[in-house]
């Protein structure tokens, strides 16, 4: 039963954002023509996108709901029971996706972009982790999830839901990813590897230290990728329409 209600969700995941895309490109072509090429050239981006915005709603109201409970509670004494001697290693791990790592890596990333004359990937990094950062402020303080109680564990800033640590590090490890590709379209694949390993590091290492819900870390996750890739298609598709100007 379990897997048959799996493969429902998938087909309709798949159905949705294909669902969503055709209406996309259909209000494109008779209300905004230019987002047409933009759409067209750009399908996986826009795709993949529609993908993780669809997951991280699905999550989110699971979340509000208290659908995803017991799950969350299961895979979080798993994870404790299995991964806990390694917790000086998954303590390091979080580290690099603290504030007091990813500030001063953002803006000296940004400010080495921006003199290599690269503003426009200096503008995706900054715009991406700033986005991000928002995102969490505000969503901690509209769902307000306490965090697991299961034992005892560091205290941190704020509620559970999402975790902050993750978002930021999916933010900017992807707009990274999608910056230096569009320098180097041949370390594509590499890049945006060690971006998702990044991420999901520093996802298990919140759930490691019990700080956090697993629905907390794959919304997180979801979010955090899907915020450059919108960011990005908007600059996209910025430069075209500016490109087509008389």
């Amino acid at each position: 039963m379990v897997l048959l209600e799996t493969l429902g969700n998938i087909v309709k995941l798949i159905a949705s954002v294909g669902g969503l895309y055709l209406v996309a490109l259909l209000y494109a072509q008779h209300r905004q023509p230019a987002w047409v090429d933009t759409l067209r050239a750009r399908r996986i981006h826009v795709l993949w996108l529609l993908v993780l915005t669809s997951l991280s709603i699905k999550i989110v109201e699971d979340v509000v709901t208290g659908d995803s409970g017991t799950i969350d509670r299961a895979l979080l004494i798993f994870l404790r029971a299995h991964l806990a001697g390694a917790q000086p290693i998954f303590e390091a791990v979080t580290l690099s996706g603290s504030a007091e790592v990813l500030t001063p890596l953002t803006l000296g990333t940004c400010l080495a972009l921006a003199l290599s004359r690269r503003r426009q990937e200096a503008a995706l990094v900054g715009t991406s982790v700033i986005s991000a950062a928002v995102l969490v402020y505000v969503v901690k303080l509209v769902v307000g999830r306490q965090r697991p109680a299961l034992w005892e564990t560091a205290r941190y800033w704020g509620a559970s839901f999402p975790s902050g640590h993750t978002l930021v590090v999916a933010a900017f490890s992807m707009s990274m990813a999608l910056a230096l590709s569009g320098m180097k379209p041949a370390a594509r694949t590499a890049l945006l590897t060690i971006a998702s390993l990044w991420t999901v590091l520093v996802a298990i290492s919140r759930l490691v230290l019990g700080v956090h819900w697993p629905t907390d870390v794959l919304v997180a996750a979801l979010a955090g990728t899907a915020i450059p890739l919108g960011i990005s298609l908007l600059m996209t598709h910025a430069l075209q329409v500016k490109a087509q100007r008389p």
